[in-house]
């Protein structure tokens, strides 16, 4: 599957720069601007600048290699020819100190190997044209970045619609200004978005009507060869390219496009990437098989009859928070795959995760998480309150993961029924107001702290107090007593089992 990057700086158009009305530029030969691009510039007085060229760079020369009788001979066919063997874009020569006009000579050959060639004025110096070259690739690269990264979101909202294939798709081939395909396992056209191009030459007409066939066959290619992606042109321009989808699943990407601009690749790469997660789960078994528990909870059946479906029979849940920023669908998505599990649920500033007992939650960059202890499905209403008020703790203790404890204690050697029957009757009195049960049990388990537990209930100091005190009178108990702090701790603990 390909891995979305940043697209490289993408090169300007030739035109860009005589637009330029400081620098004065002047085109005096060669082939029209519109088509040439630049990929930086060069100062070079060599006469024979090919050793030093990369290839796209704009060469600027005020002439000071070229001999006196150089009009005579060759000299400047063989200087012309040799820029263009290195992949020069074009040539600005610099008018004076050492040349009043640019070589007639030069001029000619340049028409001859179909080189562009610009009158730079006595005015404007080099280092003023480098840094125009480079200013205006600057200009380019923030444009394509603002493309790609508009594009991405758009994808991104298009995945999350309730028929997201076909919508990623039709934003795919807006966004490329071509077609967009999705092939099934067979080579079958499954689903697709947008019209073939044109050619992207100059001239080029209509593309011919293989084209489809061509995009069509070099999927199938793709997936007979194994490999992630594969490209091909027609020959009237069309840029045909594939990308396997998943882990050999046999679905395929195909997109056809007139152009080929830097960040295409990358948009794409992103599109690929969300079809492989959306066909995954549309295809795979793990997807069928949630689809399949949630239906049966809806249809009426437990939680313990659809469990087997969902890959455990021992469930941790997992709360978890940002502190800089309200969680997106994404982030939340993102979060459940980083803890091993797709049973994700965001609600409000709180992303809850369900996730098997056997892959253990670490800390997460930027989360604040709380982790309850493993339970069977029965248990999970009871495992969601331990995670939130494990979360609650993370959050005032400033701890980046918090797990609810599930140590045994001296209240363990208690007979059960007997334990649970003293629980009831200590807490009988704050039975009506389950605020004031979780105040009195979040303030117990930060040691008393009024500042951490306004932080973990999300309230006011001065409302802990008030219900701490409010507690203590219920209670008829002081709650400065560590045998009474002791004893009530002990019962919450009973009476959340």
């Amino acid at each position: 599957m390909p891995e979305p990057s940043l697209p490289p700086t993408p090169p300007v158009p030739l035109t860009a720069l005589l637009a330029r009305e400081d620098l004065a530029l002047r085109q005096i030969a060669g082939p029209p601007a519109a088509g040439t691009v630049l990929h930086g510039a060069h100062t070079s007085e060599m006469a024979d600048p090919y050793p030093y060229l990369l290839g796209g760079e704009l060469l600027l020369t005020a002439g000071v290699h070229i001999p006196e009788a150089a009009g005579s001979g060759t000299y400047f066919d063989d200087y012309v020819s040799r820029i263009v063997a290195a992949g020069g874009a074009a040539l600005g020569f610099g008018v004076a100190p050492v040349h009043d006009t640019v070589p007639r000579a030069l001029v000619a050959s340049c028409e001859t190997f179909g080189l562009p060639l610009l009158e730079v004025p006595p005015r404007t110096t080099f280092a003023a044209v480098g840094r125009a070259v480079w200013q205006l690739m600057e200009h380019a690269r923030t444009a394509e970045l603002r493309r790609v990264t508009e594009a991405q979101q758009s994808l991104a909202a298009a995945a999350s619609r309730p028929d997201p294939v076909p919508a990623v798709l039709h934003r795919l081939a807006r966004h490329l200004g071509g077609r967009a395909v999705l092939y099934g396992p067979e080579g079958a056209e499954i689903a697709a978005a947008g019209r073939t191009p044109a050619g992207g030459h100059p001239g080029a007409g209509p593309a011919p009507d293989d084209s489809p066939d061509t995009l069509t066959a070099l999927a199938r290619l793709l997936v007979t060869r194994g490999s992630a992606s594969a490209s091909d042109t027609t020959p009237a321009g069309v840029h045909l390219t594939a990308y396997a989808l998943g882990a050999g699943q046999g679905f395929v990407l195909g997109v056809a496009a007139g152009r080929r601009d830097p960040g295409d690749h990358t948009i794409a790469s992103v599109a690929a990437v969300l079809l492989s997660l959306l066909t995954g789960e549309q295809h795979g078994g793990s997807g069928a098989a949630r689809s399949s528990a949630l239906v049966r909870l809806l249809l009426g059946d437990t939680a313990e009859d659809v469990v087997p479906l969902l890959g455990g029979d021992r469930w941790l849940v997992v709360h978890a928070r940002r502190e800089e920023r309200t969680p997106d669908a994404l982030a939340a998505s993102a979060l459940g795959a980083a803890l091993g599990s797709p049973l994700v649920d965001l609600a409000g500033d709180v992303v809850r995760v369900l996730v098997p007992a056997g892959r253990e939650p670490g800390p997460q960059p930027g989360w604040t998480l709380g982790v309850s202890a493993a339970v069977v499905p029965g248990r999970w209403q009871a495992a969601d309150a331990q995670a939130a008020r494990a979360l609650g703790r993370a959050r005032a203790t400033r701890t980046a993961l918090v797990r609810y404890g599930t140590r045994t204690a001296l209240a363990e050697l208690v007979p059960p029924d007997e334990a649970e029957a003293h629980a009831r009757a200590l807490l009988a009195p704050l039975a009506d107001n389950p605020a004031l049960t979780e105040t009195l049990r979040t303030w117990l388990s930060l040691h008393g702290s009024w500042d951490r537990t306004a932080v973990a209930l999300s309230v006011h100091r001065n409302t802990v107090r008030q219900r701490i005190a409010r507690c203590a009178a219920l209670l008829g108990t002081d709650l400065d007593d560590p045998d009474a702090r002791m004893e009530l701790w002990f019962a919450l603990r009973r009476a959340e089992r």
